[in-house]
């Protein structure tokens, strides 16, 4: 074991001296730049980051630029990287170390695992590679690497194993080298003994490798598996404005707290356990009863009545416990209908307007109705779209929604899902 593990450390580090990746936060110690990456890297690949992390760095160089710097504007710099709660909580740390520390990361352990969204894998990170301390810096590839190193079979799954590995990971630190040491175990994990087909053969540590020697390369680490995530159905709309807002859509600004707190989204909703199965497989994109679901909320939430025009996508995002499934209707608020010239005004090509649902074909898309409608297309229900069209669609909405064009895309900060979709529609 002794042997094993002086082979290991002497090894690892002079592989990883040699040929370490040219990283953006590899260009100096700078505990601040360091705290960043490894906020960044949780559960993101390197590729993905670098960019993502140049543009934060050039925009908030300093634990001062970024404490005082408006929360959407951070969000938005965030955008596209995902689990978002990272970005506010990294935020509210760095509002700490200028509160506490005169706005410089301490040089103290305790000091540094008590910031917002600071656990023990990143407290790790910062002190032994910004200030060299001999801290263990024990993520998924270190867990992984050691267990397979020495053909660890308990459950990585478990507390109880990670903290038996990061006595395990100090115990391998060689002395004065511990930023490199870490690093040198997260690059061995991310580059050659990775979770799947794990490149032995240009391993630094293969010799001693005792669950390659046996092995069990391929079924280490022990890990159980998660719960798979909830699948949730909902129901959003894209719709259109007109008169002083044609050429934008409607969104609305999600709660202060909660999933993707703060951002923006289309209107959207989530269904019921006994509508959910609406969005099946081989059901119709386009249904009356999801129409007047959408329609409903929308009245009682804005005092805008929708009329759909016709089915536009389908979208889902799964996050760490939920998967959101989304179907997604092109919608606008009745009286003017929409021709050429309205359409253009979205970015849609006046010939594609044709292909917009007038009032009659709605009946036969969606049911004989619309939302709240229950039964055919009537002039009356035309005369109450026009009205409620004319007497609505300029009122003031209420403070979590707004009307925006292509032109706010690049301020307001959107999730994934709602990128996606937002994208796919302007383009």
């Amino acid at each position: 074991m002794e042997q094993a593990s002086s082979y290991f450390s002497r090894e690892l580090l002079v592989w990883y001296r040699r040929q370490k990746r040219d990283l953006p936060w590899r260009q100096n110690r700078n505990p601040y730049r360091i705290w960043v990456s490894e906020i960044m890297l949780q559960q993101t690949r390197v590729d993905t980051v670098i960019p993502y992390y140049n543009r934060f760095m050039d925009k908030f160089p300093t634990a001062e630029a970024l404490a005082s710097a408006p929360e959407e504007e951070v969000l938005k710099c965030w955008e596209g990287l995902g689990y978002y709660s990272r970005a506010r909580n990294l935020q509210a740390g760095a509002r700490e170390v200028v509160q506490k520390y005169g706005g410089v990361v301490p040089d103290d352990k305790t000091a540094v695992a008590g910031l917002k969204g600071v656990g023990p894998y990143t407290s790790g990170a910062i002190m032994s590679i910004a200030f060299n301390r001999p801290e263990p810096a024990v993520d998924g590839n270190v867990m992984r690497v050691l267990s397979r190193y020495f053909c660890l079979e308990d459950d990585i799954a478990k507390p109880a194993t990670r903290v038996s590995i990061e006595k395990l990971a100090v115990s391998l630190i060689p002395e004065g080298a511990a930023g490199d040491f870490n690093q040198a175990l997260m690059e061995l994990g991310a580059l050659v003994c990775t979770p799947k087909s794990p490149g032995c053969l240009t391993c630094p540590v293969m010799e001693h490798c005792k669950g390659r020697l046996e092995g069990r390369e391929g079924e280490l680490p022990i890990k159980t598996k998660a719960k798979p995530p909830r699948p949730e159905q909902r129901v959003a709309a894209i719709v259109l404005g007109s008169g002083s807002n044609a050429g934008k859509v409607l969104v609305r600004r999600r709660p202060d707290t909660g999933l993707l707190a703060q951002m923006w989204e289309l209107p959207h909703l989530l269904l019921s356990k006994d509508k959910a199965g609406l969005l099946n497989d081989g059901m119709p994109k386009e249904q009356e009863a999801l129409a007047a679901e959408l329609g409903g909320m929308l009245l009682v939430e804005t005092g805008l009545l929708i009329r759909p025009r016709r089915w536009f996508m389908d979208a889902d995002h799964v996050f760490s416990h939920i998967h959101w499934k989304m179907r997604v209707y092109l919608t606008d608020l009745g009286g003017e209908g929409l021709t050429a010239d309205t359409a253009e005004a979205y970015g849609i090509a006046a010939e594609a307007a044709s292909g917009y649902m007038d009032q009659e074909g709605l009946a036969s898309a969606f049911g004989n109705g619309t939302a709240g409608t229950g039964s055919g297309i009537a002039s009356e229900v035309s005369q109450a779209y026009a009205y409620t069209a004319q007497a609505v669609a300029e009122q003031e909405l209420p403070k979590e929604y707004a009307w925006i064009g292509p032109e706010d895309m690049d301020i307001l900060p959107f999730p994934n899902l709602f990128l996606r979709i937002l994208r796919e529609f302007w383009e």
